[in-house]
């Protein structure tokens, strides 16, 4: 069997801690700022634990 190549684009999107969570960027802070109220910016500053079936897909896609 072929070894697995790390998608490269995936690996620049998410971040996996010491203890095995991956953690994601929340979505909808890229444009269309204005509208938004400033504590709702601040509250999708942070980072999101995913979901534990997209934990599985995430880690075979990076080879871990």
């Amino acid at each position: 069997m072929k070894k697995l190549k790390t998608k490269k684009t995936l690996a620049k999107r998410i971040r996996v801690t010491k203890t095995g969570k991956v953690m994601r960027k929340q979505v909808g802070i890229g444009h269309l700022k204005i509208k938004m109220d400033s504590s709702r910016k601040h509250r999708k500053q942070g980072l999101l634990e995913t979901s534990k079936m997209q934990v599985i897909k995430f880690k075979r896609m990076l080879g871990l």
